[in-house]
This record gives C-alpha cells, sequence and structure tokens, in this order.
C-alpha cells in the first residue's frame, strides 16, 4: 500500500513551517519533503534541515534532467522538491508533507490527483503583514511584493480540498493533525 501525499500551501509569512515542524512531533511515519531554492538562507536556517541551498546553475541543471516534482519562481528565487526522495517514500508506504508555495500545488495537482491538498491561511491579510514584519527577515519591498502575492495567493482556495486558518497556532496544529488522521482512516 503506497502512503499519502500531504500538500501543505499558502501565503509567505502564514506559518507553514512552524505547523508542519509541530504536526510532524504529533503524527509518526510522517516524512517531510526538503525542497531546494536559490534563495539564501535566513539566519536560522540549517543547510539540509530547512532547504538545500543551490545556485542557479545547479536548480537548471537539475530542473533540465527532470529531478523536481514541482518547481517555481517565486518572490524573485526559485524553488523545487526532489522527486526522487518523494516518490520512494510514498512506495514505500510512507506517508509525505510537501510544504510548497500556491504555484507549486497546482503542478503537483496534475501529477498526483490523489494528494490532500491543504491550505493555510492567515486569520486576516493584516495579520499576515504583521507576522512577516515581525521576521525581520525582508526588506520593505520583499514584503510589499509578498503581500501583492498573498492577495493572488487567497484566490486558490477553493482549488484546495481542506483550510486551516492559522489563527491560534495550537487550534491549528490540531486541525492539521486531525485531517492527517481522517485521510489516514479513510476507506480508498
Amino acid at each position: 500500500m503506497s502512503g499519502l501525499l500531504f500538500v501543505l500551501s499558502g501565503p509567505s509569512g502564514v506559518g507553514k513551517s512552524t505547523l508542519r515542524k509541530e504536526v510532524m512531533k504529533r503524527c509518526p511515519a510522517l516524512k517531510y519533503s526538503i525542497s531546494c531554492t536559490t534563495r539564501p538562507p535566513r539566519q536560522e536556517e540549517e543547510e539540509g534541515v530547512d532547504y538545500y541551498f543551490v545556485d542557479m546553475q545547479t536548480f537548471e541543471e537539475m530542473k533540465g534532467r527532470g529531478e523536481f516534482i514541482e518547481w517555481a519562481k517565486v518572490h524573485g528565487n526559485y524553488y523545487g522538491t526532489p522527486r526522487r526522495p518523494v516518490e520512494e517514500w510514498l512506495k514505500e508506504g510512507f506517508d509525505v508533507i510537501l510544504e510548497i508555495d500556491v504555484q507549486g500545488a497546482r503542478q503537483v495537482k496534475n501529477d498526483y490527483p490523489s494528494g490532500v491538498f491543504i491550505f493555510v491561511a492567515p486569520p486576516s491579510l493584516k495579520a499576515l503583514e504583521q507576522r512577516l514584519r515581525e521576521r525581520h527577515s525582508d526588506p520593505e519591498n520583499n514584503i510589499l511584493l509578498r503581500m501583492t502575492n498573498a492577495h493572488l495567493e487567497m484566490q486558490s482556495i477553493r482549488d484546495y480540498n481542506y483550510l486551516v486558518v492559522n489563527d491560534v497556532l495550537e487550534d491549528a496544529v490540531d486541525k492539521l493533525r486531525s485531517i492527517i488522521l481522517a485521510e489516514r482512516c479513510r476507506i480508498r
């Protein structure tokens, strides 16, 4: 029996990473696919834990060899999900969670229509902007770009199976965990 593919996406700064890390503590046998990116690491990020940080040439070569399940240019940088580990884990029966942007989720849905697509939304766009500013990791022009993109990304909610509003972290983690448990119990 193959594993389930969970796709977690939503606007930048909504708390996808925090939710994913917390739910992985509570859901055994859930594998996380680490994405590649061309953007520089933030201060707290680690190579091979948060992302694989690669240069543009390496990313292009990987893309050309078809090594990504999905890839997209987001906020001026490229992101991609390596194909091999995801496919191996699914074949071995592990459930896999991807934490990707809306563009990437559209690509994954084409190849994995039976995936479980979960949109993480902020309680409001004003709250999202406040979160982005409190991170202190982006210059003003990046914050404005992320907010413009957030308006567009929020229009994609109807393309997902589930919506989790990340207002109170513990509640959002409980909802995400409940989705995973329910999908594991679904008769297919």
